[in-house]
């Protein structure tokens, strides 16, 4: 018998509508997005529901609202009696596998998300840094381009490496633009640059770690009841005060999440349920291998009918 993961979405997953059916059709669902608009202050319910998209889009409010729908989609798919053997999360949705696991509570994790988006918006000045995904480029090739490019003095680095010939480049507006300039160096088919608010996984955002890192301090960290693998080193974590010190670096790193599916495999993962908005993750999983299943829980039906 194959082994389990539950993988949750990141940002960029979310869309208008997300979580509604499940709080309308699930008490423990309601319950979470009525937990979310009390704890933060204002109704993240009514923006993931309702809109509008530039609001909603806000980094400080898409994260938020990623978090929420991802937890509420859960507690549905929780009558199913499915349990993990692992959890894991794209960038934002580490801290939804964390929920998962036991290791923070929603509460904590919701104002975290919220302040860590809020950070993560001031770190950067506006239209000083970017990011852009390069299609079909090899990583060590890439690599070698960043670091070439960033020698020159316009920082740009890895920032996740999704899938094999899905890499996002993330750093200063002129390292990045270098990039979609010289993308064809690294053996790029396409450079496409990202409509985001800050080079996000890249060393620019220290300022948000520093941050986060104070914040963090204050929020009691269990022992995960199942591992989590890590965005940062793409290896399996049970330690609370590991996971904590791995949330800081995991701003300023890339989402290693390539790396983080092979892991599974390796440890005889065959089927992964991505639970949250979307259908981003299954996408990237296909790519590094067609072989597993993947069930996407998105919607209150899915999340009753596997």
């Amino acid at each position: 018998m194959g082994k389990i993961a539950f993988v949750f979405p990141g940002q960029g997953a979310q869309a208008i509508g997300m979580g509604k059916d499940a709080y309308e059709s699930n008490p423990a669902a309601r319950a979470i997005f009525d937990q979310a608009d009390l704890t933060l202050g204002f109704s993240i319910s009514k923006l993931a529901f309702e809109g509008p998209d530039e609001q909603l889009r806000q980094t400080a409010n898409t994260q938020p609202a990623l978090l929420a729908t991802s937890i509420a989609l859960l507690e549905t798919y929780k009558s199913q009696g499915v349990t993990p053997d692992f959890v894991a999360g794209h960038s934002l949705g580490e801290y939804s596998a964390l929920v998962a696991a036991g290791v923070l509570s929603f509460e904590d994790a919701i104002r975290l998300v919220r302040s860590r988006g809020q950070f993560m918006e001031q770190a950067v000045p506006s239209g000083e840094g970017a990011m852009a995904a390069v299609l079909g480029a090899e990583r060590e090739a890439l690599q070698a381009l960043c670091t070439d490019i960033s020698a020159s003095g316009a920082l740009v680095e890895l920032a996740n490496v999704n899938c094999p010939g899905q890499i996002v480049v993330s750093g200063s507006a002129q390292g990045v633009a270098a990039v979609v300039e010289r993308g064809k160096e690294a053996g790029a088919k396409r450079v496409i640059p990202l409509d985001v608010s800050g080079p996000f996984h890249s060393s620019l955002m220290q300022p948000a770690a520093d941050n986060l890192a104070s914040e963090l301090s204050k929020i009691s960290f269990n022992v995960a009841q199942v591992p989590v693998v890590a965005n940062v080193h793409a290896l399996p974590v049970t330690s609370g005060e590991e996971l904590r010190e791995l949330l800081v670096k995991q701003v300023v790193s890339p989402v290693q999440w390539e790396d983080t599916i092979k892991f599974l495999i390796g440890e005889g993962v065959d089927t992964f349920v991505e639970i949250g908005s979307g259908t981003v993750l299954a996408g990237l999983i296909k790519k590094i291998d067609k072989s597993v299943q993947i069930i996407s829980v998105n919607t209150a039906a899915t999340a009753v009918a596997q």
